[in-house]
């Protein structure tokens, strides 16, 4: 139904999508999530052309969007759009913003499009709303009469752009009803969303967009619970992280620890886990022989609320596992019993240590 090449926009010397290739195709209902920034909101512009792409392609229905002989408003009306500021004309009624747009581009009668316009209020629950003016609903009832408003044009595609970000949580809900009503009957559509669990349950497919790209794209279980790349893995577990990079025996030792202790702090981790931290930290250096390029990184996720300490150090092999390493096993000892589980392994001339910090999970 979409097909979208190699699909690019910038703005000057800022590139907000990148290299954009996607199918949907009808009755699918794809979630877009992502970073804020990533261009999720750009994608859905452009293919409805409120954005003109800086190059590649989009066909609808094999029509090519952006050929100088399409009918560009004629296929604007079959790819409804619903904005997170609703957008609604505040000097009409409800019934009015329904009915404006199919009596004057569909050339219905107001008798004709009144009567649709009332049954698709119904739809979303708010006929007794029908000659009430924008101003006097409230955020949810304004996005349900934006999304009925949408409908009234008889569109093949909707596309949502972020639908409740401006509502109040308790009006949330509401809207996310509809979406999933219409979703029950088969409308194709694209739903920019921070909704992770309704983008969970009703997406067909999920776009993971990441520096303007379509970073990974698949079914809601492969993207949720087994998401294939890190940046997808580090996003849906909600995953904080801190670098520190030594590249000399002389490393400020104290500015590191401080450091360390400033993120978990920031992240409201028990003492008991930073100070887990602290020691792994200072037992896996003591291990060193290569202090040239030392990566050291820690990982709290939001979702779990486990921490994960990698070091990865150039150099020969040296598993700290292994107590022949140790001048004393008290070092292994140490690191076992401040840790949940440890892997190692030796790749690309890295010496790859992964723990999982005691304590810090929910």
């Amino acid at each position: 139904m979409i097909k979208i090449k190699h699909l690019s926009k910038s703005y000057g010397d800022l590139t907000v999508l990148k290299d954009i290739n996607a199918e949907i195709h009808k009755g699918e209902i794809i979630t877009i999530i992502g970073p804020s920034g990533t261009g999720k909101s750009t994608l859905l512009r452009c293919l409805n052309l409120l954005e003109k792409p800086s190059g590649g392609s989009i066909y609808i229905n094999n029509i090519d969007l952006l050929a100088k002989t399409t009918n560009v408003p004629k296929i604007r009306q079959k790819m409804g759009m619903v904005f997170q500021s609703f957008n609604l004309y505040a000097h009409l009624s409800v019934l009015e913003n329904l009915t404006i747009g199919p009596v004057k581009l569909l050339g219905k009668s107001k008798s004709e499009a009144g009567s649709k316009a009332f049954e698709l209020l119904k739809l979303v629950g708010l006929a007794e709303k029908a000659n009430n003016f924008p101003d006097e609903l409230s955020g949810g009832q304004k996005q349900r009469v934006a999304i009925a408003r949408c409908l009234a044009m008889e569109p093949e595609v909707i596309l949502f752009d972020e639908p409740t970000s401006a509502l109040d949580p308790t009006t949330v809900s509401e809207v996310l009803a509809v979406i999933r009503r219409l979703a029950k009957d088969g409308m194709t559509m694209l739903v920019v969303t921070h909704e992770m669990e309704f983008a969970r349950n009703i997406s067909t497919r999920v776009f993971y967009m990441d520096e303007g790209v379509i970073y990974e794209d698949g079914p809601p279980e492969q993207i949720f619970d087994n998401p294939q790349k890190e940046k997808t893995s580090s996003f849906i577990n909600r995953v904080r992280s801190y670098h520190y990079h030594i590249d000399s025996p002389n490393y400020d030792l104290y500015a590191m620890n401080a450091e360390i202790e400033t993120f978990c702090n920031k992240h409201f981790l028990p003492r008991r886990v930073c100070d887990n931290v602290l020691l792994l930290v200072e037992e896996v250096l003591l291990l060193q022989t290569d202090f040239s390029d030392i990566e050291l990184r820690l990982a709290y996720s939001e979702k779990t609320g486990q921490v994960e300490f990698l070091c990865v150090a150039a150099g020969a092999p040296v598993n700290p596992l292994e107590a022949s390493v140790h001048d004393d096993d008290i070092g292994l000892k140490l690191i076992q019993s401040r840790s949940a589980g440890i892997q190692y392994k030796y790749e690309n001339d890295k010496n790859i240590l992964s723990i999982n910090v005691k304590g810090a999970s929910h």
